[in-house]
């Protein structure tokens, strides 16, 4: 699919006419503060479009070339336009707001929804998946669609992240450097939603909506500078998402601040039939209530690590010495607060995950130096992948000859050339399942998931604790609390520098607060306070206004 490029009139014009008011840098700018000048009527969803499509054609496209937005929607002017005597109110309160979803997320526009997969180049969605539909009667603007890693990592082992065989390669606008060799960023992206975490650090849109299933959202958050939420399993419908697994699937908000996610958080968590764990969701009347300077007074939060019990650190034992810098930091900011730190170690039995959640699986990857080796997978992930993803293909996609994940396979072998750069050695475990759930191993895989993860993991630890959060670094928590369903809150914590053994520009680090199911408010208002005491992010450098 031929991407937009300078020469691009509708892009040339957009780039020429896109003003914004001088007083408000759309940039870096928070989107309540974008909201309150749509309101305001010191701007007009038109301009704001265009402004956003005239970073993405200087940014994106050209200059450092960031390849995070995979196409554009052709009508997005158009839907602008309509929504310029709309102001945001209670009942829209996103009109005029242009938002960047991924681009495994169902859309009935005249964009193709491919899991960055050549195999679904052209693919369309019957409907609008659940969250698309409620931006849209927010008042959203779709703007396009952007990069990830091909079917949200799960195609091939060593998979760099941020890449798909139709998209290309995401690079981390802090570090855009790519490695000589295989074109590899030498600073990652972060996960599967890279796409969607780059745009809005490098301000192309003013928030977007990612995917995660373990890691997806918090790791690209954290690469990227930005704020995230990992919703509770339910609270947020998967209904018209590419999938992996529905044990662990959802989407969540990728934003500059925590007020933002907050205010995403209230359009997106709706009950949905099409979705039946949403049928179990609790959440507040408004998420942004509560977010306070003082959220953090006496609450307790655990920190995984006891200097006692070396052996038995597996969140900060063995840390690089700029993250272990930058947590020491964030802990002293923290009790600076008023926050009761509590140090112990999360039980073995939760962070090693069970007994019979892994199997291997041949690592085929041409270009992965442990090929012919075989590398452990969750059994979970394999499994569920070829039952819901030929739902999916069932339920949802049109204008393809593609009917199952059989096809794809078929498909990727006959177009090696081009849509296996890194194998298919996941797709190929997956297809050898048999499809309906009803192996032996998968069932006791994730009731091992759920009893380590969730009873003797977070459970066990919050309880006996009395916590209200638990602080990991980066996404080292991201594991336990996807296979238990919970929710994480990622909010930048620092700066970092290095990627192995290369010197590279100091680049973010986030940190998270991981709760107990429907914990989303409690976690957003400490993040909240955190982010009010510390204002650690930064925007990218060289990617400056117009």
């Amino acid at each position: 699919m031929k991407k937009p490029t300078r020469r691009d009139g509708r892009l040339a014009v957009a780039a020429r006419s896109a003003e914004a008011p001088a007083e408000l840098k759309l940039e870096n700018a928070p989107m309540s503060d974008i909201i309150d000048a749509l309101a305001g009527g010191r701007i007009t969803a038109t301009a704001l479009t265009k402004f956003y499509l005239a970073r993405i054609e200087a940014y994106d496209r050209d200059g450092p070339m960031l390849n995070s937005v995979r196409e554009l929607n052709p009508d997005a002017l158009t839907i602008a336009g309509r929504l310029d005597g709309t102001r945001p109110s209670v009942k829209r309160p996103l009109a005029g707001i242009p938002i960047l979803v991924k681009d495994n997320i169902a859309t009935t526009d005249k964009q193709p929804t491919t899991a960055g997969s050549l195999a679904l180049e052209g693919a369309r969605a019957r409907k609008d998946a659940t969250v698309v539909k409620l931006l849209r009667n927010a008042g959203a603007v779709i703007l396009g669609k952007a990069n990830l890693t091909e079917f949200a990592n799960m195609l091939a082992i060593e998979m760099p992240a941020g890449y798909s065989s139709l998209g290309g390669q995401v690079k981390n606008p802090y570090a855009p450097t790519l490695m000589d060799d295989r074109g590899i960023p030498v600073v990652s992206p972060g996960g599967s939603s890279s796409g969607s975490a780059v745009a809005v650090a490098a301000g192309l849109c003013a928030a977007s909506i990612g995917t995660e299933t373990s890691g997806s959202l918090l790791y690209p958050a954290s690469q990227n500078g930005l704020v995230t939420v990992k919703p509770t399993v339910g609270l947020i419908s998967r209904a018209g998402i590419v999938p992996i697994a529905h044990s662990q699937d959802t989407a969540g908000p990728m934003t500059r601040n925590v007020r933002d996610a907050a205010l995403l958080l209230n359009v997106l968590a709706a009950k949905d039939p099409r979705d039946p764990a949403t049928e179990r969701q609790r959440r507040p009347a408004d998420y942004t209530a509560g977010l306070t300077r003082d959220a953090m007074k006496g609450a307790r939060i655990g920190v995984p690590s006891d200097p006692a019990d070396p052996l038995n650190d597996r969140y900060y034992g063995k840390l690089p010495p700029s993250w272990t810098k930058v947590m020491a930091e964030v802990i002293k900011v923290l009790e600076d607060l008023g926050a009761v730190i509590v140090r112990a170690n999360m039980p073995t039995a939760g962070w090693m995950n069970g007994p019979g959640t892994t199997m291997a699986v041949l690592n085929r990857n041409p270009l992965s130096p442990n090929k012919g080796n075989p590398a452990m997978q969750w059994i979970v992930f394999l499994y569920e992948l070829k039952h819901d993803l030929n739902l999916y293909l069932r339920d949802w996609a049109t204008n393809t000859p593609i009917k199952t994940m059989a096809d794809i396979v078929a498909f990727n072998e006959a177009n090696a050339g081009k849509a296996l750069r890194f194998g298919q050695d996941l797709f190929l475990a997956a297809d050898s399942t048999r499809g309906d759930l009803s192996e032996r191993e998968y069932r006791s895989a994730r009731a091992m998931d759920l009893l380590a993860a969730r009873t003797r993991g977070m459970d066990a630890y919050m309880n006996q604790h009395n916590l209200d959060a638990v602080l990991f670094p980066g996404s080292g928590g991201c594991v336990i609390a996807a296979k238990a369903g919970y929710p994480s809150v990622m909010v930048p914590g620092g700066f970092i520098s290095g990627a192995g053994d290369k010197d590279t520009p100091d680049y973010p680090l986030g940190i998270t607060f991981a709760g107990q199911a429907w914990s989303e408010h409690k976690l957003l208002r400490l993040a909240y306070a955190y982010e009010q005491a510390t204002h650690m992010r930064k925007p990218p450098p060289g990617l400056p206004a117009f």
